[in-house]
């Protein structure tokens, strides 16, 4: 999501206004976050961060879209760019050979990009048509790849329209074969995978839904999990589900709403757990990134 979208979703009653952050809220969640933990300001140098994706040895890679690089935060701390000219990237994942998935959002494909940058496309159309924009991506152990492509129409785009009926989750196997998996969405954006459980937010309709993996890679039994949709999401070994948006709002694995997170931010897109232990909750908010200690581990 870029700025104008999220103005837009606000306006028409998508997104409720924005909480401020309370250091007494967070330590009353003290069941999944760290003992006198604070929210800590890493940087505020960007634009606007996006989907921030953690390595094998807990370093985050985040995108600044507007700017059109990713960037690396290590575990010690520091910001280092990584990539310019990044295809106005978003949402990223990072597999299992340590290659970064991107959702090149400015040219409407989907990349994979070696720790050197060397840059292969990995699928740039559905039926010979353009995409609208791939957003959040998420690898399964099989190889699979699943990733949202919401239409928002950006700024340094020439089309001013879809190629594509559909907003849809699609699935390209480790075959490269590309099958469209849902198609009835609002809005499809952030997603993650758990334990054969595939969540996937729908931030035009204000839900998120539960897939269960099967055997083939093909979904089934869509559930509705918590009616609040999300840019991005993450979830931590206890199988807890954390959405972005007004701050982070954390559901446990039965769809039961168990803490909230505010950040003083217009607003929160994207979050992963991060560090050496995956106990570092790392958030990336409007033109900043943040970070929080948590009891809790993460999952990729």
């Amino acid at each position: 999501m870029n700025k104008n979208n999220l103005k837009k979703l606000i306006l028409i009653g998508l997104l409720a206004p924005l909480s401020t952050f309370s250091s007494g809220a967070i330590a009353e969640q003290s069941h999944i976050i760290a003992d006198n933990a604070k929210l800590t300001l890493v940087s505020e140098q960007f634009k606007f961060t996006e989907g921030p994706a953690v390595d094998a040895a807990g370093n985050v890679y985040f995108t600044d879209q507007p700017n059109n690089k990713i960037y690396l935060w290590k575990t010690d701390n520091s910001v280092e760019l990584f990539m310019d000219n990044a295809g106005r990237a978003n949402g990223l994942f990072v597999d299992d050979k340590g290659n970064i998935l991107a959702c090149a959002d400015g040219v409407n494909q989907l990349w994979q990009l070696t720790p050197n940058k060397i840059k292969t496309i990995k699928v740039d159309n559905v039926n010979g048509k353009v995409f609208n924009g791939p957003n959040d991506v998420w690898v399964a152990d099989s190889g699979d790849i699943y990733f949202t492509d919401p239409y928002y129409q950006r700024d340094y785009w020439s089309r001013t329209k879809p190629d594509i009926d559909q907003q849809g989750l699609y699935r390209l196997d480790k075959n490269g074969t590309l099958t469209l998996l849902d198609a009835d969405f609002a809005k499809p954006n952030g997603i993650v995978g758990y334990q054969n459980k595939l969540y996937v937010a729908d931030i035009g309709a204000n839900k998120t839904y539960v897939y269960q993996i099967n055997k083939d890679g093909n979904l089934s039994d869509k559930q509705l999990f918590a009616e609040l949709g999300s840019d991005g999401m993450t979830i931590d070994l206890q199988g807890n589900l954390y959405l972005t948006g007004k701050g982070v709002t954390v559901f446990n694995s039965q769809g039961e709403k168990i803490a909230h997170i505010p950040v003083n931010e217009d607003w929160t897109a994207n979050i992963t757990f991060a560090g050496k232990d995956r106990k570092t909750l790392f958030i990336t908010a409007m033109d900043s990134i943040y970070t929080l200690k948590m009891k809790v581990a993460g999952v990729r």
